[in-house]
Order: structure tokens, then C-alpha cells, then sequence
């Protein structure tokens, strides 16, 4: 299965810094968005390091230079594995930086990453940022927000709705870099021609209803533009925080790859 995609990032109206970072790696068929928190530069720190780490370590765990980290789930396939084993690296890796430096005290960041592979893709997540699918003029949140009050409509005890208008909605309960070891939610989905897959911080789910993202990406037939169109309207309604957008639009029909050749990897 062929695709297109395309990323970015911005500060939003409200923030002087942008803390988010995202991967991009058209070889490996991996994309990541990385929330970073904590403060001056270190958020950034936290998300950098997250997003440079994972990244890497697929690629030596792919050569066969590099063991896994953590338990291997075999109820998942070995790229699901690599990329929760690069999440925990990371999460080590920031936690011990955040140990060792005053600076970066209390620094982590938020993880969503998906990888393709023959029709199928990987998803491994921590924190609030989202992984989406959009379908047939439908769109489905497929990672749950690691939140406290995403707990809180599980438990019954407030609605969606509610939830938006929380003043704690921000709160997450699980993030890389703030204990020794994190727990990576996994899961993986058949793909299928004309999907459309989204990843993003929290800076554009807040800012933007899941049914006006719809509409945007299923608008535009470049991943790019859509991008920036998501980013626009977030920083329309308030951009309250930093936004990052990854879009990996998928293909199987000939005609398309046709026209489009020269941007297929």
C-alpha cells in the first residue's frame, strides 16, 4: 500500500515556545507526535528526545543490532513490540536526563506513533495526544486519552461534553519521563484503500471538533495543505496551546499512484 504524507507544527497564539516535535521517517513508515511539558525549554527537551530515540532504536531493533526493552507482547506483531520497546527506552532516557539536570526537573512529553507494514498499522501511544482514522466520511479516535478526565467518562461520572468545559481536562495521568518505566498502550488495525490516518497534540483536539477535522481532511486530496488548514482553524478558535499535525493518506488505486508517482515512497 502506497501513501502520502506530511507534518507540522505550531507554536499557537497563546504559547512563546513550541514544545511538540514529530517524526516523519517515509522509510521506516513511521510517524510520531510528542507533547512535551515542563516548562521553559525542557518540554521541548522531553519530546525531542522522545521522538529522536524512538525513531532510532527501530531502526538498529530492525537491523538486529539492538534487543528489545521490556516485555515482548505476543499478542502483537514484532513492529507493534519495536515501537513500545523504543517508547520505554525513551521514557528511561528522559527520566534519568530529568534526574541529572535541575533544568529539566519535571520534564516529560505525551507519545503517539503509528508504523505501516503490508496493509497493516501499528499503534502505540502514551498521554493525550490521539491517533485517528478517518473512513469513509467517518472518524474514529483510536487511542484513549490517558487522562484524568478520560477516567472520568469511563467512571460515568461526567459526559463528553462536560469534559471539554473541565478545568482539568489537561491533567494527564501518564507521560514518558516521569517515573522509571511507563506502560504503552497498543494496538494495530487492517488498513484499507483511501484511509486516511491523523496524529496530534492535544493543542489541536481542544481547539477543534473531531466532525470539523472530518471535514477538513477528507476536503483536501494533499496532506500538506490539510495540515495547514488544521492548524489555521485551531489557531482561529484560541490556539491555546502548541499544535502538531502528522497525515498519512493511503492508496491502492492505479490511477492515483499514477498521477501522483513522484511523491510515493
Amino acid at each position: 500500500m502506497k501513501f502520502l504524507s506530511a507534518a507540522k507544527s505550531d507554536k499557537g497564539v497563546s504559547r512563546q515556545n513550541n514544545e511538540d516535535s514529530f517524526c516523519i521517517d517515509e522509510d521506516l513508515r513511521l510517524f510520531i507526535v510528542a507533547d512535551g511539558m515542563g516548562g521553559a525549554a525542557a518540554g521541548e527537551v522531553a519530546s525531542r528526545m522522545a521522538v529522536e530515540m524512538i525513531r532510532d532504536h527501530i531502526k538498529r531493533s530492525s537491523a538486529g543490532n539492538e534487543p528489545f526493552v521490556g516485555d515482548y507482547d505476543k499478542k502483537f506483531s514484532d513492529e507493534s513490540n519495536r515501537i513500545a520497546s523504543g517508547i520505554r527506552l525513551a521514557n528511561l532516557a528522559i527520566y534519568e536526563a530529568s534526574q541529572s539536570n535541575v533544568k529539566w526537573r519535571g520534564m516529560g512529553t505525551t507519545v503517539a506513533a503509528v508504523m505501516l507494514d503490508n496493509g497493516k498499522m501499528s499503534i502505540a501511544h502514551t498521554g493525550d495526544s490521539r491517533v485517528y482514522l478517518i473512513r469513509a466520511n467517518s472518524i474514529v479516535q483510536l487511542t484513549d486519552d490517558h487522562s484524568i478526565v478520560s477516567e472520568q467518562i469511563k467512571s460515568g461520572l461526567i459526559t463528553k461534553e462536560e469534559a471539554e468545559g473541565s478545568e482539568i481536562r489537561n491533567i494527564i495521568t501518564r507521560a514518558l519521563g516521569t517515573m522509571p518505566s511507563v506502560e504503552v498502550d497498543l494496538d494495530e488495525i487492517d488498513l484499507m484503500d483511501a484511509d486516511r490516518v491523523l496524529l496530534c497534540s492535544d493543542g489541536l483536539t481542544t481547539m477543534v471538533p473531531d466532525n470539523v477535522i472530518l471535514s477538513i481532511v477528507a476536503a483536501s486530496d494533499e496532506p500538506g495543505s490539510a495540515c495547514s488548514s488544521l492548524i489555521d482553524i485551531a489557531n482561529k478558535n484560541g490556539g491555546k496551546d502548541n499544535i502538531t499535525v502528522a497525515l498519512v493518506y493511503l492508496f491502492e488505486d492505479k490511477t492515483f499512484l499514477k498521477k501522483f508517482k513522484n511523491l510515493f515512497r
